[in-house]
């Protein structure tokens, strides 16, 4: 079964899939540029999924699966091509989905991210996260940041991923990176054993609970460095997923704590494109004195505001503001920009030209002069 299963992916890789499903009773399915589509005609059984999970985990891995009912981990396929892999049960038996990890570290530029997240490398300490849906490029961006930190400083950096991903090679930085299962019982266990490793940058895969969270923020307030993700659409439901995981009665310290240490949120979503690909829209939060003046004061709703209005200065920017930009940039469509946009109303005004920030016809002007028959003088 693995054979087949490596055909699959082999499949997949050509066809510049990002995603492999394997579902009991069902047919295999890839995910293209966001599509999921069939691949074949085979028809995977349980008795099929049930031999694959036990000729690629190892026992303990294995018997984790029949306990837990999932199981992380993952997958290399030759000297080129690694995997995230996710098995699960489901009602007709076994599911299982691979993610391509890519072998080469793409740099900022090469992600045609926002040049202020490079600032975000040079940060001493402090919280900085990494936010979006499931295949929105999170690991991608993390593994970027710490490339580019990597390869310029000299800094003793340790993470935390349930699986290890984008592998990194020792260059400037002492990189040691820990895998949950193999290396580490749990992300908050990894996390306060590091507090005595002498690191001074933190990777922590994923935020998954109050404990991480906790500890993250420790470590962030003690003089670290702390990169992680979380699963929120934008930087408002970010801070408000984080205090609210906290009881009532801790929630004003932990607002206090996180105004200090958040340096920076980043929150990216892939948007189609014209070209019929994918690109990157992204929010981004800067740290900055009204910033966390907001969080502090608990007047979440008027970070996006702040964002938009601190664009020119700072850097940051709203989703909607990104989408305009990729709008004037020819990048996209009307209809995507308004489908995608978090105030769709407020997204068609700026489209008409109405509003801070709208998009402007450059040649205006000179329609209107046109309109009134106005000629250039005669010499």
């Amino acid at each position: 079964m693995e054979e087949k299963l490596k055909l699959y992916l082999r499949t997949m890789i050509s066809n510049s899939g990002s995603d492999l499903h394997l579902k009991s009773g069902s047919q295999v399915r890839v995910r293209v540029q966001g599509v999921l589509k069939v691949l074949g005609k085979d028809e995977l059984n349980a008795e099929m999924m049930d031999k694959l999970a036990q000729e690629i985990t190892t026992a303990d891995q294995y018997q984790k699966l029949q306990t837990d009912r999932s199981l992380d981990f993952s997958y290399v396929l030759g000297d080129e091509n690694r995997f995230r892999v996710n098995f699960f049960f489901q009602m007709d038996g076994l599911s299982a989905v691979f993610r391509i990890i890519p072998v080469k570290i793409l740099t900022i530029d090469e992600l045609n991210l926002p040049p202020v997240i490079k600032t975000f490398t040079e940060i001493q300490r402090g919280l900085v996260l990494v936010t979006g849906v499931t295949g929105s490029g999170k690991s991608t961006t993390l593994a970027a940041i710490l490339d580019k930190i990597n390869r310029e400083q000299k800094k003793h950096i340790i993470t935390v991923e349930d699986p290890i991903e984008f592998v990194h090679k020792d260059r400037g930085c002492l990189i040691n990176q820990r895998g949950i299962g193999p290396d580490a019982h749990s992300f908050s266990d990894a996390l306060r054993a590091a507090l005595r490793e002498d690191p001074d940058i933190i990777l922590v895969g994923e935020m998954r609970d109050l404990e991480t969270i906790d500890i993250a923020m420790h470590a962030a307030n003690t003089g670290h460095l702390v990169f992680s993700t979380l699963h929120t659409l934008d930087a408002k439901e970010t801070i408000d997923r984080i205090i609210g995981m906290f009881g009532t009665d801790e929630q004003n310290r932990i607002r206090i704590s996180l105004s200090s240490v958040l340096e920076g949120v980043i929150s990216q979503r892939l948007i189609p494109t014209k070209r019929g690909g994918r690109t990157a829209a992204i929010e981004i939060l800067k740290k900055t004195a009204r910033i966390e003046q907001l969080i502090a004061d608990n007047r979440d709703n008027e970070i996006p505001d702040a964002l938009f209005d601190g664009k020119e200065i700072y850097g940051t920017q709203t989703f909607d503001q990104a989408l305009l930009d990729l709008l004037r940039q020819g990048e996209i469509t009307d209809e995507i920009a308004l489908e995608y946009a978090t105030n769709p109303a407020d997204m068609k005004l700026k489209m008409q030209g109405v509003g801070k920030g709208a998009i402007v016809d450059e040649h205006a002007n000179e329609k209107e002069m046109d309109a009134f028959g106005f000629k250039e003088d005669e010499e």
